[in-house]
């Protein structure tokens, strides 16, 4: 490959469980704001603000680390309705705390028939906080602990959804003591190869399939774009603001 043709590295994570539970369950404890943080260890708290016309979701986050609460805002969209029957959902979050690791974000779920449950699975990006230092610490530390978190709280949802085992009951320290415990290592952290392009109706462009993507963010739902991007969640001004202090 000549020299400065060489792809951009793919920062984008990538996060896949098979759940062995009804579609119409996992899509509530993923929808449902307050049943959403339950489960999902990235936050404390999920707050619904407002309905935008096209249905989309806007809500304030938070978590809380003990010494200081991360919060933010963010926004999100699902689709129920596709061919094969299969759920997806997008979501742009942001913050303006200047200890939070992760800056503006965006992803998408996907919820896929598999047999008698589904494989849920995520990708997402998200520009690293803390400046320069976030920036150089991003790839060798942040990502890999915001990767694992995520695929403990997937494990946690499978636990819930299949087995009825309440995430609070799946903590950090109860599975050391015999408790339910969730582990990371239950999730996939690649792309499952797809055998056959996705339905027109699934949200992925038959001009951007590959049996192997090459990006994560690639297969993202089309309605990722139908939300915009960070600064319709944040007023123009603390945008323009906030973008000042980050140069």
């Amino acid at each position: 490959m000549p020299r400065g043709s060489r792809r951009p590295r793919d920062r984008g994570l990538y996060v896949e469980i098979h759940i062995d539970a009804p579609m119409e369950r996992v899509w509530e404890l993923t929808q449902d704001p307050h049943l959403h943080a339950r489960w999902d260890a990235r936050f404390s708290k999920i707050t619904p603000t407002a309905v935008r016309e096209n249905g989309a979701q806007e809500f304030g986050y938070e978590l809380d680390l003990g010494v200081h609460t991360i919060r933010g805002t963010g926004v999100s969209l699902g689709e129920k309705r596709t061919e094969s029957g299969q759920r997806t959902s997008a979501l742009l979050f942001t913050t303006e705390d200047p200890l939070s690791p992760l800056g503006d974000g965006r992803g998408y779920w996907r919820y896929v028939p598999s047999g008698n449950g589904v494989r849920f699975f995520t990708g997402y990006d998200y520009e690293p906080g803390w400046g320069a230092l976030g920036r150089l610490l991003d790839p060798i530390l942040t990502r890999r602990l915001v990767w694992w978190l995520t695929a403990w709280s997937f494990d946690r949802l499978r636990l819930w959804a299949e087995q009825g085992i309440e995430p609070e009951r799946v903590g950090w320290w109860r599975g050391w003591l015999g408790g339910p415990r969730a582990s990371a290592r239950n999730c996939a952290s690649r792309p499952l190869p797809q055998a056959t392009p996705p339905n027109p109706g699934d949200g992925v462009s038959r001009s951007h399939w590959s049996a192997h993507p090459t990006r994560i963010m690639d297969d993202a739902p089309h309605i990722l774009t139908e939300l915009g991007d960070v600064g319709t969640i944040l007023p123009r001004q603390r945008r323009t603001r906030r973008r000042g202090t980050h140069d």
